[in-house]
């Protein structure tokens, strides 16, 4: 496997670097990536306009999904050579805008939604199990703990870094908008992402401990020019659902189907990676994920996405659309990963690509 790896670390507190830390793929990450470092603004609001209107899927063009993807880390304060000063300039925000509405309109377009049941916590819990069960998306999980090579494992690896090592941080967002019962579970949840008060346990922590056992960078962003788009539409989706308050209710389905989805699949890829040769270092991350997840699915459907969906009816028809887009974007990097393998290729993006 051959990857690159830049090396942006994961605080702005260890100082930052002026010059982009990811490669553009197009004339919208091109002028965003040296403006969020502090350079010269130019007129990159239009430039997405004339993106999205002439882009055949918004939520697979590499250039749109960087430059998103891009003013998103800018909110989270991952990347140090984006200017903390610029998080709120108005016109990286028309510009995120811009991107954000027509990413959400392909997501609405393309997601089948389940109807809508009553607004009651257990009807919906019912809902969102009976859709996380009909899910007929590849296992991913299946393949690496039976069929999987070394470098197809380090290759899952690294596109799980885009998310995993800033694990739970996008449905974070949602707290500060929930009250009562939701907020509680919700808290309960990201308690446990956090490591419960002992920094050991943190899963982002623990992710990064399992990539450097395997050999690999544990930099948040390292692998951004090596992962393509429709890696960074997943990570995509829930920055956009989380960073929107009006989309509470899409964030709080997203993490539903999240954690429904979680417990098996990471019991799978743990016996994969020991089946090539892994040890507990990298192993320690999945096996935590087991039970962990096994009460959060509980937690998530009932007391979170159902008193939800009891307390705000109104947010019912977007917590199904954020449980069925979190499977369907999921899904597709499932499909190009597993598309890849068969034809004997790499799932990254090729170095003359770029």
């Amino acid at each position: 496997m051959s990857v690159t790896s830049s090396s942006p670390v994961l605080s702005d507190a260890e100082g930052a670097d002026d010059s982009p830390p990811f490669s553009p793929r197009g004339p919208v990450s091109a002028a965003i990536l040296p403006h969020l470092c502090g350079g010269t603004p130019t007129a990159h609001t239009a430039l997405a306009d004339a993106a999205v209107e002439a882009s055949p899927d918004v939520a697979a063009d590499d250039d749109l999904q960087l430059a998103l993807f891009a003013l998103y880390a800018s909110a989270y304060g991952s990347i140090p050579a984006f200017a903390p000063d610029l998080e709120w300039d108005p016109s990286l925000i028309a510009t995120r805008r811009v991107i954000e509405r027509a990413f959400e309109a392909t997501l609405r377009d393309r997601v089948a939604v389940p109807e809508t049941p009553v607004t009651t916590a257990d009807a919906v819990a019912r809902c969102l199990f009976a859709l996380t069960a009909a899910d007929t998306g590849p296992s991913l999980s299946r393949y690496l703990a039976k069929k999987a090579t070394l470098d197809q494992a380090h290759e899952l690896l690294v596109h799980r870094t885009v998310y995993t090592l800033r694990e739970a941080d996008p449905h974070s967002w949602a707290i500060p908008r929930l009250t009562g019962r939701p907020k509680a579970a919700l808290v309960e949840i990201q308690s446990d992402e956090y490591g419960g008060g002992n920094p050991e346990r943190v899963h982002a922590e623990m992710f990064a401990r399992a990539v450097r056992g395997a050999g690999l960078s544990d930099a948040y962003g390292a692998y951004i020019d090596d992962v393509p788009a429709v890696t960074l539409a997943s990570h995509n989706t829930m920055s956009m659902f989380g960073l929107n308050r009006r989309l509470l209710g899409a964030i709080v389905g997203h993490l539903a189907a999240f954690e429904m989805t979680s417990s098996i699949p990471n019991r799978l890829y743990a016996e994969g990676l020991r089946r090539l040769g892994f040890g507990d270092d990298v192993c320690a991350y999945f096996d935590e994920h087991v039970e962990a997840d096994a009460v959060h699915e509980q937690i998530a459907a009932r007391d979170l996405a159902g008193a939800l969906a009891e307390d705000r009816p109104d947010l019912l028809p977007d917590i199904l659309f954020g449980a069925a887009a979190c499977l369907d974007v999921d899904g597709r990097v499932g499909r190009h990963l597993l598309d890849a393998w068969s034809r004997g290729e790499s799932s990254l993006r090729p170095e003359e690509g770029r």
